[in-house]
């Protein structure tokens, strides 16, 4: 174990204003606070905290950072509180310890959940403060390093899969790679023993033929450089074994087919002499092709910089050099801890490697629940990158396979939600489009426009998923409340009664329901239906004159209305977005004009068939999911809607011509079109059509018929 003066002059070698009676102190409360305590390996558990501390040492961090390293299990493992922390330590340091500490009071419904619930806070306690984060990762780093001594296999597991998927992203995020990397090597030494004792066999025994390969090209490379009148440290280093088998993975090759199991890092003191390396090192060895990166003029998120190229370098061997400032270095290997903006009072959220952060805490917003938010958060964190552009030239990060709709959202929410359009290198282009480095992205946006709930089948960033699914769940629930809203008002009528508040509040707890509009919700979403709640309220409802009244659960007397001469009015249809409350039957396609039923599946809303679909024949024995409903054709025009048509077409050239133009003339839009069956002489095939109503595809089949080609066009009915 560190000592305690051994932790103070560490503390001071590099920050000599550092409170040693603060570091002091807080060295002996938590020996004291752990006592007995003793860790899975047999030591004092104090000797977790002061590894922590030792940790955070290595990257300078400031005395509040170190404190609270040697403070950070006392509220959850000891009596001590965290009104104790304040009082001996200031609030600074009760703040962090608070973020740090993991929260196992809490009674969640699974260890997903808690999981989650965790990873949340620790998401909100770093955006007010950034070295939360900071010694979160020493903690987990140094529990990893004493992985072995957990006696369950499961356990050990869990610890180092939640490493792998959340941890070691984090710390690349934040641009701390040397902990990024052992994080990830240590969890790959649990989940894959035998691939990572076969991949350090492998550069055992290429360390063993080698010899000293990697000094003679450090050799090599130095005179390269020298010859070219440049000066820089370079350095050799063998790729640790997780990196290796994840390219690998990634790259579907084996181990003699990576470039870069050797890398050499190439230091110099300014940016110029970057390029002016790069080209030197280009001059003497044959580049290998597309293995050129430049993250000098586009960094990565994180704020990484350096230039990445792979050659056939000295003595034959593929190689990968990095090639960056000293300064870029620092960065590199330290992140967010190189930058000491903490210490400096300026707002870590206002750079651009925070852009994430800031992301991170509208998912928090949005999400619905915790296992919702750690899915969008390993979407968020866990993806390679592609560079794209606004019109003003704004650079935007975002992962590989991107869309404009995740780059609508990248650059504002209220862009992404009333994106309708898009061009890319001014082409316009479809919204699902897969963007690729340096594509110049350009949004067309209007005004009242909303999400499309089909966007969520194609976007690929967490703030574009959890945005749309925020919208899809509001937009439903105001569906869902319209409709059952309709469909309980039509079941009272036709009882002779009006479903006034007084009359539903006494059976809401019943239903589950915490109000109002709960219950019309759950009416609309089919978990009950409009005659049970008509029961519930008057269990012997029948249509009648005059007035009644109903006894509630509690006895009470609910007085009801009678409403004569509405028993026949359907509910409309009518300004629903397809998809939310009401669906329209892929089977029969109804279109308005048609006479039309809806169908009640629990959950899930009203399905509208024509009345005439022969989908219908299979809920006869259930004629309580019937629903009478017809079209609301108000004077405003509604949106187009879809038919679907069966036609039989000679095999002759021009034919798919001639229906398209008769389509096109009578102002449909083909939806799509498929060969059903196929002859030497004739096609038989299905064509969904773009229409405004029932009318309009009689129209557009007259038309077909009217094709010499044509012979014979129906509409789908089932």
């Amino acid at each position: 174990m560190i000592r305690q003066y051994e932790l103070v002059e560490r503390v001071k070698a590099y920050d000599p204003n550092a409170d040693e009676d603060a570091l002091n102190r807080a060295y002996v409360f938590s020996l004291k606070a752990h006592g007995a305590q003793m860790r899975a390996s047999g030591d004092p558990y104090f000797s977790h905290p002061l590894e922590v501390a030792g940790i955070l040492t290595d990257i300078h961090l400031d005395t509040d950072s170190i404190v609270t390293a040697l403070l950070h299990d006392t509220v959850e493992d000891t009596v001590a509180t965290l009104p104790q922390i304040e009082s001996h330590f200031g609030g600074n340091v009760a703040k962090l310890v608070d973020g740090v500490t993991k929260l196992s009071q809490l009674e969640l419904q699974s260890p997903d959940s808690k999981q989650a619930e965790n990873f949340r806070k620790l998401m909100l306690a770093t955006s007010e403060d950034i070295r939360v984060l900071l010694v979160k990762l020493a903690d987990r780093l140094h529990n990893m390093r004493t992985l072995s001594f957990i006696a369950t296999p499961e356990k050990r597991t869990r610890i180092a899969r939640e490493t792998m998927e959340i941890y070691a992203p984090l710390a690349e995020r934040i641009g701390w790679h040397q902990m990024k990397d052992e994080l990830e090597d240590l969890a790959f030494a649990e989940l894959n023993a035998d691939a990572r004792q076969s991949l350090v066999a492998r550069l055992e025994f290429l360390r063993t033929e080698g010899e000293n390969v990697v000094p003679r090209i450090v050799m090599a490379l130095d005179k390269m450089l020298a010859d070219g009148g440049l000066k820089g440290d370079i350095t050799g280093r063998e790729k640790r074994p997780y990196s290796i088998w994840r390219k690998m993975y990634r790259k579907n090759v084996g181990f003699e087919g990576l470039a870069d199991i050797m890398a050499f890092r190439v230091l110099v003191d300014t940016k110029e002499q970057c390029y002016q390396a790069l080209g030197i090192i280009h001059t003497h060895c044959r580049a290998i092709p597309e293995r050129f990166k430049d993250y000098i003029s586009t960094p990565k998120v994180n704020g990484y910089q350096s230039l990445h190229t792979a050659v056939i370098g000295p003595e034959q061997r593929r190689i990968e050099i990095q090639i960056r400032t000293r300064e870029m270095h620092e960065v590199a290997e330290l992140g967010v801890a190189a930058h000491w903006q903490y210490k400096q009072g300026i707002g870590l959220r206002e750079g651009k490697q925070f852009r994430w952060l800031r992301e991170m805490l509208e998912i928090i917003e949005h999400a619905s629940g915790p296992e919702e938010f750690l899915e969008h958060t390993r979407l968020a964190m866990y993806q390679d990158q592609v560079f794209c552009f606004t019109p003003k030239g704004d650079l935007i990060a975002m992962p590989r396979g991107a869309t404009p709709v995740d780059f609508a959202y990248a650059v504002h929410s209220q862009i992404g939600d009333t994106c309708i359009g898009c061009k890319i290198n001014g082409k316009i282009m479809p919204l699902r489009t897969p963007l690729s480095n340096g594509d110049q992205v350009e949004i067309a946006t209007a005004k009242g426009g909303t999400p499309s709930p089909n966007w969520e089948g194609f976007v690929v960033t967490a703030k574009a998923r959890s945005r749309l699914r925020r919208f899809v769940r509001s937009r439903q629930r105001t569906e869902y409340l319209r409709l059952g809203q309709a469909m309980l008002t039509k079941a009272f009528r036709e009882a002779g009664y009006e479903p006034s508040e007084a009359a539903l509040s006494p059976v809401l707890a019943r239903f589950e329901a915490a109000d109002i509009d709960d219950l019309h919700v759950a009416v609309g979403k089919g978990t009950c239906t409009s005659s049970e709640v008509l029961q519930a309220v008057f269990p012997h409802a029948a249509p009648r004159s005059g007035e009644a009244a109903a006894k509630s659960d509690d006895g009470k007397v609910v007085p009801l209305r009678p409403v004569r001469g509405s028993a026949d009015t359907p509910i409309p249809i009518r300004g629903l977005i397809p998809g939310m409350a009401v669906h329209y039957a892929n089977c029969c396609h109804p279109l308005p004009g048609d006479r039309i039923v809806g169908i009640v599946t629990q959950g899930k809303g009203v399905t509208i068939h024509t009345i005439d679909c022969e989908t219908l024949e299979s809920f006869h024995e259930t004629p309580e999911r019937w629903l009478d409903v017809a079209w609301d054709m108000g004077p405003e025009p509604m949106q187009s809607h879809v038919g679907r048509v069966n036609l039989v077409v000679a095999n002759e050239r021009g034919t798919l011509g001639a229906l398209t133009t008769a389509i096109a003339k009578h102002l449909g839009n083909i939806n799509n079109l498929k060969i059903t069956n196929r002859s030497e002489d004739f096609f038989e095939m299905a064509v969904d059509i773009e229409v405004d109503d029932a009318k309009h595809l009689a129209e557009i089949i007259a038309a077909l018929r009217a094709v010499p080609q044509v012979t014979s066009v129906d509409r789908a009915r089932g």
